[in-house]
């Protein structure tokens, strides 16, 4: 069902007899394909308000991920946390938009010093599973009186409402840019490395690991970016020289394939995501036993490739995080829960904030467990 307005999304969750299959672009949802009608929501979208000024942007939730990223750039601005688009990583087609991207919190690299998408979320409007109008700020519902719509709704996958628009806060694109790549670290080196490129004074923007590169990420005024620099290549010579790019054209292209996991497109195998303190990084990623990994987040993220229909939770017992299946067949998928099962005090938190905002549970059934 191809909806266009905010009052035909309503009406159609209202009159729904089954479950509804909640899709934007189509890009990034990980998991089986449940069973239900698919909600087609990329026509609820267009810029509503734009002052670069207040830094303030208010857009429909299918709006184009692309169109709001060309608006900004005219102005020199951006969305600071950088999401990722993972078509080729899913093997997907379509277009990324602003609603997925809010139900993912989907969050890059800069996610270390910019925060992640919910922080720079300042407002949602969005349809309740019982086909009324919720809008942040303005005309609450009293039976979510006192919840925190911006937070509720980032990262809920679209299983307490449909959004249908949505506004944040954007910041101005850095003037220059500079990477620090140290190479041939473990993961454990590179972790020490990281952390302590973090700690330090100089605003790091980025710390990734990955294919034998130990990567920090500085942006700024160019002065500073160059002094910052070259003080963190001193500080982190005691793990391995650092090689300085001031290049940007390279610099986005290799964070680019860090925040789109790029080594694992095409690659044989299972696809995890998991989000953890980093200094257990390194022991996780050696009992995992991975074909590949990737560290982002200075560790605190972990991509694994597994062979295929590998329970990675199973092999690696409990761990202080949680896990996502991202990637897989639908055998896989159906043994192993794309998401990680909460523990039992969260699920009745859960299962009450669905019971709230989709009584009748037909948002996304089985998609969250």
């Amino acid at each position: 069902m191809k909806i266009t307005s905010e009052r035909d999304l309503a009406e159609a969750i209202r009159g729904a007899e089954h479950g509804l299959r909640i899709r934007g672009g189509g890009t990034r949802t990980p998991g089986k394909q449940e069973q239900g009608e698919v909600l087609d929501v990329s026509a609820i979208s267009g810029i509503r308000l734009y002052e670069p000024g207040a830094l303030t942007l208010v857009a429909g939730a299918g709006t184009p991920l692309a169109e709001i990223e060309a608006a900004l750039g005219a102005e020199g601005q951006r969305l600071a946390f950088e999401p990722a688009d993972w078509r080729r990583l899913l093997g997907r087609e379509g277009e990324p938009t602003l609603g997925g991207i809010v139900a993912a919190n989907s969050s890059g690299p800069r996610r270390v010093q910019a925060g992640a998408c919910r922080d720079a979320l300042l407002g949602v409007r969005f349809v309740d599973g019982t086909g009324a109008i919720v809008k942040n700020g303005g005309r609450v519902m009293k039976n979510v009186t006192g919840y925190d719509l911006v937070k509720l709704m980032a990262g809920s996958w679209g299983t307490l409402g449909v959004l249908s628009e949505v506004s944040f806060k954007v910041l101005p694109a850095p003037e220059a840019v500079a990477t620090l790549t140290l190479h041939g670290l473990d993961f454990a080196t590179a972790g020490a490395a990281m952390s302590h490129a973090l700690r330090s004074p100089f605003e790091v923007t980025g710390a990734a690991h990955g294919q034998g590169r130990t990567m920090i990420r500085i942006e700024g005024f160019a002065g500073s970016v160059a002094y910052r620099a070259g003080q963190l290549q001193s500080r982190l010579a005691r793990y391995a020289p650092a090689e300085i790019d001031h290049d940007k054209g390279r610099n986005d292209a290799n964070w680019r394939d860090i925040r789109d996991v790029a080594p694992f497109h095409g690659a044989a195998g299972d696809v995890w995501r998991l989000s953890v303190k980093p200094s257990d990084a390194p022991g996780l990623v050696e009992r995992a036993g991975a074909r590949d990994a990737m560290l982002d987040w200075g560790g605190g993220l972990i991509w694994l490739l597994t062979p295929e229909g590998t329970d990675l939770r199973a092999r690696l017992g409990h761990f202080d995080g949680h896990a996502t299946l991202i990637r897989a067949g639908q055998e896989t998928l159906a043994r192993i829960a794309a998401f990680q099962p909460e523990p039992a005090s969260i699920a009745a938190i859960s299962k009450g904030l669905r019971a709230r905002f989709d009584p009748r549970g037909i948002l996304n059934p089985g998609l969250m467990g």
